[in-house]
């Protein structure tokens, strides 16, 4: 069975926050700016300190009979549940992802 690796970028939206929400985000907000972004099995979260949007990025393993819905659906199961590990709410997911397996590198003649 040949295996592929998929990169996924999901972007959503904050669920309205109360004030202890906000409080919990933006006492983390640090550890969540996009210069912790990282393509990982497990995925990161990040976002700015309006607590409007966030981005998530994440590696999904996959077969080469998974659908690119099937591999983005994962992705944006794990998005949703790392927003709620944060203690919020999500809405509004988009996603694109990237069959690592299919990138051509070309190499610049010396």
């Amino acid at each position: 069975m040949t295996r592929k690796t998929y990169q996924v970028i999901v972007r959503g939206k904050f669920a309205p926050l109360d004030e202890e929400q906000r409080a919990a985000l933006l006492s983390r907000a640090d550890e969540h700016d996009v210069f912790g972004a990282r393509f990982t099995e497990e995925g990161t979260v990040t976002y700015e300190r309006s607590l409007l949007t966030f981005t998530f990025r994440c590696v999904v393993p996959a077969t080469e009979e998974d659908e690119e819905a099937a591999v983005i659906g994962r992705a944006e199961a794990l998005a949703a549940s790392a927003v709620r590990g944060l203690g919020a709410d999500h809405r509004e997911l988009t996603s694109v992802s990237t069959d690592l397996d299919s990138i051509k590198i070309r190499r610049r003649g010396r």
